[in-house]
C-alpha cells in the first residue's frame, strides 16, 4: 500500500472467528438490540496525521464491496459445523454499512496536521459486531504506511518460522491471534507462511493449532480458532443484569452451541468474580471445555484454575487452559514449564501482536523496536445501557464509572476511592 492509498478489503473472513460465533449468538438471542462500539487509543503518544484519517475514511467506505463468496460459504459450513444453515444464509446476505461508522479527527499539533482520532460504530448489535477487527487492522495498516514508515518487511517470514520452531520444540500448542493489531495484511500473510512452513519442517512436542483469522485459515488450510470475547458478557450483563451474569451468559451461549466452542473467557468482570459464579454450577464446569486467560498475572491463573476444578471434583488435567494476553515466545515457554510442573496436560496459547506486529526500526539497523499501536474497540452500550469491563489489569477497565463501582460492590471487589 502506498502512502496515498487506503488498504483494500480482501474478504469478509479476514477477521477473528469469534466475531462470527458471537454474531450468530447475538442473532439468536438479541436480534433487535442496538449497540455502540468505540475506539480507544491507550497510548496517546501515538498520533495520527490528518492524511491518515482521510485514508481511513476511504477504507471504511470500501467495505461495502465485501461479501461472503460461495467458496467461503462452503468452507465455513465444513470447517465450522456449529454454524447453522440459517446463519450462513444471513452471513451471505450481510453487507457492511459504512454509514454506521463515524470517524472524527482531533488535531493537536499547531499546524493541525497531527492529532487523535475518535471512531464510533452505531447500529444493530448483530451488524455492528463485525466492525471491530477490520477497523482496527485497517487503522494500524494505514498508520504504519503513512505516519510511521521507519520499518521494512525484511525477515518477517523467517522470524515467524523461528518463533514457531522454538514453540514446537518447547512443547507449546499455539495459534495466531494477530488480526486486530497486525502491521498490515502483507505482514500477517508473511507470518502465516513462516508458521505453516515451520509446522511442517520442525518436529517436537508442540504444534501450530491454527489461526483465529478465518480468511487465513481458509487460505492455508488451518484450523479456525476462537469462541467468545468480552463483548458477549458485557452485552448480556447490561441487558439482563449483573447478578450471576456469567452463568446466564454461558447458558445463552450453550443454547446456541450446545457442546461445541465452549471455552469461557474469565476476566470481563475480573477472574475472581467469574469464579464466584462458575463454582455454583459444577455440571456446567464439567461441560465446558476450558477457560481463557486474557489479563492479570498469567502465572497466577493455572494454579487458581486447578484449585477451582479440584474443589468441584473435576480433574483439571481434562480441562483446557488458553492464554491470550500479551504473549511472546519466552512467556509461553515459561507458562508451559509451569503447566508441566502442575501436571496440567491441556494448555494452549493465542499469540497476537508478537507475531503480526513485531518489527524493528529501519533507521536503527534493526536494533530498536518499532512499537505497535496500543488500541482497542469495545462495546460501549446496548439499547442505551452502558457496557463495562473490569479487567484483572486495572488499566484496561472500560466503561461507565458508576456501573463499574456498582458491579465491584456486587462481587465484593475493591472499590476505587
Amino acid at each position: 500500500m502506498s502512502a496515498s492509498s487506503a488498504p483494500a478489503p480482501f474478504s469478509i473472513l479476514d477477521t477473528d472467528l469469534y466475531k462470527f460465533t458471537m454474531q450468530q449468538a447475538v442473532r439468536e438471542h438479541f436480534p433487535d438490540v442496538q449497540a455502540v462500539y468505540r475506539f480507544t487509543n491507550r497510548d496517546k503518544r501515538f498520533q495520527f496525521s490528518r492524511q491518515a484519517i482521510e485514508l481511513f475514511r476511504t477504507a471504511v467506505s470500501q467495505f461495502t464491496d465485501i461479501a461472503l463468496t460461495k467458496e467461503e460459504h462452503d468452507w465455513l459450513r465444513t470447517a465450522c459445523p456449529y454454524f447453522t444453515p440459517s446463519y450462513l444464509s444471513y452471513l451471505s446476505a450481510y453487507r457492511f454499512k459504512p454509514e454506521q461508522v463515524h470517524v472524527t479527527f482531533i488535531p493537536v499539533s499547531a499546524d493541525g496536521l497531527m492529532g487523535n482520532v475518535e471512531v464510533e460504530a452505531r447500529g444493530p448489535w448483530v451488524e455492528t459486531i463485525m466492525w471491530e477487527v477490520p477497523l482496527m487492522s485497517a487503522l494500524s495498516e494505514i498508520y504504519f504506511h503513512s505516519v510511521n514508515t521507519d520499518w521494512t518487511y525484511d525477515g518477517q517470514e523467517e522470524a515467524a518460522y523461528d518463533k514457531c520452531r522454538r514453540l514446537i520444540e518447547g512443547g507449546c500448542a499455539f495459534s495466531d491471534f494477530g488480526s486486530r493489531r497486525r502491521r498490515s495484511y502483507i505482514a500477517h500473510d508473511l507470518v502465516i507462511k513462516g508458521l505453516v512452513r515451520a509446522s511442517r519442517e520442525v518436529h517436537g512436542p508442540g504444534r501450530l493449532t491454527g489461526t483465529s483469522n478465518a480468511h487465513f485459515a481458509h487460505k492455508y488450510n488451518l484450523n479456525p480458532i476462537g469462541t467468545i470475547a468480552h463483548e458477549w458478557f458485557m452485552g448480556v450483563a447490561a441487558l439482563r443484569g449483573y447478578e450471576k451474569t456469567h452463568l446466564l451468559a454461558l447458558d445463552l451461549w450453550e443454547q446456541v452451541y450446545h457442546d461445541q466452542v465452549l471455552i469461557a473467557l474469565t476476566d470481563t468482570f475480573t477472574t475472581e468474580a467469574f469464579f464466584k459464579d462458575f463454582v455454583l454450577d459444577a455440571n456446567r464446569a464439567r461441560k465446558w471445555t476450558g477457560l481463557r486467560h486474557d489479563s492479570g498475572d498469567p502465572f497466577e491463573f493455572a494454579p487458581r484454575v486447578k484449585e477451582v476444578y479440584e474443589s468441584l471434583g473435576i480433574d483439571p488435567r481434562q480441562k483446557l487452559i488458553v492464554y491470550s494476553d500479551s504473549l511472546n515466545v519466552d512467556k509461553c515457554l515459561r507458562l508451559q514449564n509451569q503447566a508441566n510442573e502442575l501436571g496440567l496436560e491441556k494448555v494452549a496459547y493465542g499469540i497476537g501482536t508478537h507475531l503480526t506486529n513485531d518489527f524493528r526500526t529501519a533507521s536503527s539497523g534493526g536494533k530498536e523496536k518499532s512499537k505497535a499501536l496500543n488500541m482497542v474497540i469495545k462495546l460501549t452500550s446496548v439499547n442505551n445501557r452502558p457496557c463495562i469491563k473490569i479487567s484483572d489489569d486495572e488499566t484496561k477497565n472500560i466503561g461507565d464509572l458508576a456501573t463499574i463501582e456498582y458491579v465491584k460492590r456486587l462481587y465484593g471487589l475493591p472499590v476505587t476511592k
